[in-house]
């Protein structure tokens, strides 16, 4: 594991709202929670989407999601807990287990599935919706699957680990790279009394999440399932509010395009929204 001291901020980031998610459900019935792409919070540029799946009732979780298209933006899967078993309309198969990350591309088109690989148990993780710039929207779709042992697990400071998804922190690189929003995406594990100082770039859009105890993010105090909008500056301070706890952080560049959005399809125009609903009514995807 690396190690890197906490170097403090110049201008750490507060929180300019927080807001807590909703229950859904999603594919052929998972249920689910929606953070991000809820009336209170519909995107947060350029994330457009944020759930938490997280139940031992394998009746919230069994249906799965059996297979739908996407077009025009990017889908992260991060799992803590159970298996998923995906496939595509390309032929990609692969099985995302606890720790594991599946950063698909979903480009001008895919038909894909994800189904639980567990009939009981805790089934827990995160799906975050990444958008596309408009240049991007028609790339060749591409899958990145990062088994749980290839993401770089930082001992940021006393008390404090890190697991790099996407982006960097100090000097690790993280498991995915890259991407015109320049993604970082990290999973923060506190002990309990333990402050960490994430940099984080100037010009990104960002959030955190609180998923387990409560914690402290730029002054304010977060319980488990509160997202807290961070403001401007180069950075946040996460502490533990009392006993341990862990949160996602994660900021992104924004793309400043508009957004046109239908279901599974996120384009700039209404226009490209008809055409991809023609294109996977013709089985083109």
């Amino acid at each position: 594991m690396a190690t890197h001291n906490s170097t403090g901020l110049a201008r750490p980031r507060g929180v300019t709202r927080t807001l807590r998610g909703r229950p859904a459900s999603d594919g052929a019935g998972v249920k689910l929670t929606r953070v991000i792409g809820q009336p209170g919070l519909p995107d947060l540029d350029p994330f457009l989407m944020l759930d938490e799946f997280r139940s031992d009732d394998a009746a919230d979780y069994l249906a799965g999601f059996p297979d739908h298209p996407h077009r025009g933006f990017e889908t992260v899967t991060y799992m803590l807990a159970g298996r998923m078993r995906h496939g595509d309309s390309k032929g990609n198969v692969g099985l995302l287990g606890p720790g594991s990350v599946q950063w698909m591309t979903a480009g001008r088109g895919i038909v894909h599935s994800e189904m639980p690989e567990q009939e009981d148990g805790l089934m827990w993780g995160f799906q975050l919706w990444v958008n596309l710039p408009a240049a991007e929207k028609m790339t060749a779709p591409r899958y990145q699957d990062i088994p749980a042992a290839s993401v770089p697990e930082v001992e940021a400071a006393p008390g404090a680990r890190i697991r790099v998804i996407a982006g960097r922190f100090g000097g690790t690189a993280g498991a995915v790279e890259g991407g015109t929003t320049e993604p970082v995406y990290l999973d923060v594990h506190l002990e309990p009394g333990a402050a960490v100082d994430v940099p984080l770039p100037e010009g990104h859009a960002g959030f955190a999440y609180v998923y387990q105890g409560a914690a402290g993010i730029g002054g304010e105090a977060l319980e488990r399932g509160t997202l807290g909008v961070l403001g401007t500056g180069d950075g946040v301070r996460a502490t533990a509010a009392g006993g341990p706890a862990r949160l996602l952080i994660v900021a992104g560049k924004p793309l400043r395009e508009p957004v046109a959005k239908y279901g599974p399809f996120v384009m700039n125009t209404e226009a490209q929204i008809v055409e991809a609903i023609e294109d996977f009514r013709a089985g083109r995807f």
